[in-house]
């Protein structure tokens, strides 16, 4: 059987509908997971070196918030 972790999204389409092919789900799954894994490397090194827990967050946040879309869709679609 293959079951997903809990703490994987239900992945949507750009329509707003599920995403069922099970390869993209499970690059998607992987991609996420080595995400996390970087992020708390990152979030647990920070705060043996001394920084304030809640900066760290907001750094982190900050990434994700940053990125854009390099593929933005026609105006008019």
């Amino acid at each position: 059987m293959n079951r997903r972790p809990r703490s994987a999204p239900a992945w949507t389409s750009a329509s707003g509908g599920p995403l069922d092919c099970p390869e993209k789900i499970k690059v998607l799954d992987q991609n996420l997971d080595e995400i996390r894994e970087v992020c708390r490397e990152a979030f647990e090194d920070a705060i043996l070196m001394g920084c304030d827990e809640e900066r760290v967050r907001e750094v982190l946040h900050g990434v994700i918030d940053d990125l854009r879309n390099p593929w933005p869709k026609p105006k008019g679609e």
